[in-house]
């Protein structure tokens, strides 16, 4: 499998859950510590492929971030992006999940296609925004007028009860918020009180974690009093007492518990627990599909469509997959408004339909030249040599958008709707095998073909990791790699390419050119888990120069060892070519 790491934006539909038109009668529990159920077609158990990005609150990749599906899991990379590969998910019900310390859990659920799924988190700061104690009534305010009320019953937990000083992390997510569908945990689906399947419009979100003085995590023993202002454009709409959901982090879903009632402009309402709590109004579900075409019946892709209840106030936004199709949980019996959008947010077509009391397809949705333009970018990357490149990748980058093509002996294309406002574009291209890469180019779109000829890939990557294990391909580490000399030792490392491999750690406590053994240095990560002198292994290391700051470390390693779980000794080599940073 080729080891390369990728860049996207693709926000998936998330308030419209995506699902398949087809129907299976499962009742499904994503996971098995979860206590809920809900009455929802889920599908089959399949095996598909996912790659997205993680950022934070100012849309900056994050790396180093665990993200897992499944049983599987990787870490992004210095751009924020993960793959994993052949995960095993239901057929309509993806739960995908990113931690890492400094912000809150993020997670996304989405019904995978065939293809590569594409996904975008936005991770929240885990910032302290107040300190209460227990034994006390007290309260944490934020500026929107966001408060909890604690009653000063807290515990850890194992369930014992806890004394001190209580850190408060808050957020709120305002329905208007332009992020809330990358922000949000899961997606709105829900689970009622009768563990029936409900699609759900927020009126706002909050999400609180409970810190004690060593750091520990906190629960509440006692309840807590939440209130949530009301966004202005929801206040006529807004119902006098309204169901309050907290987010299953297992199960993937909302479930309903307890109500809050309105008053002024906040909602009230008591918990007791924490995790995400969301004040929303719930609907009968039905499912829509709907395929975007050109006038010769074909497919397109990335297409943005809103849909909207002409009862609710804020759209919910759908990208079409490679087959055009965008599928969707919807409120039954509701008038949607429908608007298809170009790539830099111009409504091109707007339209009523529905109302709908069952499952439909919509007519294909058809986008004429006078709408929007269309234009396929094709190329071939080639080496230095002008030899096809046969490992490597390409990004397109079109306003605030990256898409993404692998090479097939050296051939890419992309897929893509032109604006009338905005007709460049660049492109970036690597090459694994030789380690180069082509530096970012800028084009201009042409329709309905983009023909860019050879893109040449012949600048060399400045530092990277390379390792094999047996005869397996090799796994190149390109990004941001931190590299220095401390009094704790040598530190070498990357947070991951972007596949299943996470990343790759060398620690040591020498920094003098010569072999070592594992008694000197150790390794973590990737493919290999962890070899060290808690393993069996013959793994000696090279480091043949250690530079000032500022220029390089280079070493190399080989050996074998044995997998701590399957018993089983494997061969490892590899290369390390990094810049010194300290």
């Amino acid at each position: 499998m080729k080891k390369l790491k990728f860049i996207l934006t693709s926000i998936i539909f998330t308030a419209l859950l995506l699902v398949s038109c087809d129907t299976n009668d499962d009742v499904y529990i994503p996971e098995e510590n979860s206590n809920t159920t809900i009455n929802y077609d889920f599908g089959t158990s399949v095996s598909r492929d996912f790659m997205g990005q993680i950022v934070d609150e100012n849309n900056n990749p994050i790396q180093s971030v665990s993200v897992s599906i499944g049983s599987l899991q990787a870490q992004t990379d210095a751009n924020g992006i993960f793959i994993i590969k052949n995960a095993t998910v239901k057929s309509k019900f993806a739960y995908i999940k990113a931690t890492k310390s400094g912000y809150l859990m993020g997670s996304r659920t989405i019904v995978p296609t065939s293809g590569v799924n594409q996904v975008k988190m936005m991770l929240l700061s885990a910032t302290v925004v107040g300190t209460v104690n227990s034994g006390a009534n007290e309260n944490v305010t934020l500026a929107n007028g966001t408060k909890i009320n604690f009653d000063g019953n807290f515990k850890k937990e194992d369930g014992t009860a806890y004394s001190g000083a209580v850190s408060v992390v808050l957020h709120h997510l305002d329905p208007s918020d332009t992020d809330l569908e990358v922000k949000m945990p899961g997606s709105l689906l829900a689970s009622d009180t009768n563990g029936q399947a409900k699609v759900l419009e927020t009126f706002g979100m909050i999400n609180v974690e409970l810190h004690g003085s060593g750091g520990e995590k906190l629960q509440l023993s006692g309840t807590a009093s939440i209130e949530m202002p009301i966004d202005p454009a929801q206040a006529s709409s807004s119902p006098s007492i309204i169901p309050l959901w907290h987010f299953d982090e297992e199960a993937g879903y909302w479930v309903e518990e307890g109500s809050a009632t309105k008053l002024g402009s906040k909602y009230i309402g008591t918990v007791s627990h924490f995790s995400w709590w969301n004040c929303d109004a719930q609907f009968p579900t039905v499912n829509l599909c709907l395929t975007v075409v050109n006038p010769n019946g074909e497919p397109i892709a990335n297409v943005h469509v809103e849909l909207v209840p002409n009862n609710q106030t804020y759209p919910r936004t759908g990208i079409s997959d490679n087959n055009g199709e965008i599928c969707g949980l919807i409120p039954a019996n509701e008038t949607l408004t429908m608007n298809v959008l170009d790539n830099c947010g111009n409504v091109i077509n707007t339209s009523q339909i529905g109302p709908f009391s069952s499952n439909t397809v919509l007519p294909n949705i058809i986008l004429t030249a006078g709408m929007v333009q269309q234009t396929s970018v094709e190329g071939t990357l080639i080496q230095c040599n002008n030899a096809a490149v046969t490992d490597g990748y390409v990004l397109l980058h079109y306003g605030n958008q990256t898409l993404v093509a692998d090479v097939t002996n050296g051939s890419f294309s992309f897929n893509t709707l032109v604006c009338s406002s905005n007709d460049t574009f660049t492109l970036e291209a690597y090459d694994y095998t030789n380690l180069q890469t082509s530096g970012e180019i800028a084009y201009t779109f042409t329709t309905p073909v983009t023909n860019i000829g050879n893109l040449i890939a012949c600048t060399a990557v400045n530092e990277y990791i390379t390792y094999q294990i047996d005869n397996d391909p090799v796994v190149y580490l390109i990004g941001s790699i931190s590299a220095g000399y401390s009094p704790n030792g040598l530190s070498i490392s990357i947070q991951g390419n972007g596949t299943t491999t996470g990343g790759f750690y060398l620690w040591g406590n020498n920094n003098v050119p010569g072999i070592y053994t594992t008694s000197t240095y150790q390794i973590e990560g990737g493919d290999f888990n962890y070899i060290g002198q808690q393993t069996t292994n013959t793994v000696s290391f090279n480091l043949s120069n250690f530079g000032t700051v500022g220029t390089y470390i280079d070493m190399t390693f080989s050996g074998t060892y044995e997998d701590s779980t399957t018993n089983v000794t494997h061969s490892i080599t590899g290369v390390i070519h990094v810049i010194r940073d300290n």
